[in-house]
């Protein structure tokens, strides 16, 4: 889905690749999930899923997720994992994001 063309042009919408529309519509295309699991000792850990690896760089969301909720987090297997019971925050944060949240 990251594949770009010669002109200029996006990969999916045809417009100039510095409106940055190809991103929005590769976000809008899939449905983030949130779920909070128990790991060791009983800590909470916030998990987000459903999202593209290839379409999304989830390095950068996490890091922007940990920056917003002051926490620190991980991607592995292509999700993300924020320290912390955050189920109530992420969503929102995700839609600010352009993400679709189930």
């Amino acid at each position: 889905m990251d594949e770009r063309r010669d002109d200029g042009l996006g990969s999916v919408s045809g417009l100039p690749d510095e409106l940055g529309i190809d991103d929005d519509l590769a976000r809008a295309d899939q449905r983030a999930t949130v779920r909070v699991e128990s790991r060791r000792y009983g800590k909470p850990v916030t998990i987000v899923g459903g999202l593209d690896p290839r379409a999304i760089d989830l390095k950068e969301l996490a890091s922007e997720l940990k920056r917003a909720l002051a926490v620190g987090g991980t991607v592995e297997e292509g999700r993300i994992e924020l320290q912390g019971d955050h189920a109530k925050r992420v969503p929102d944060l995700l839609r600010e994001r352009g993400f679709e949240v189930a």
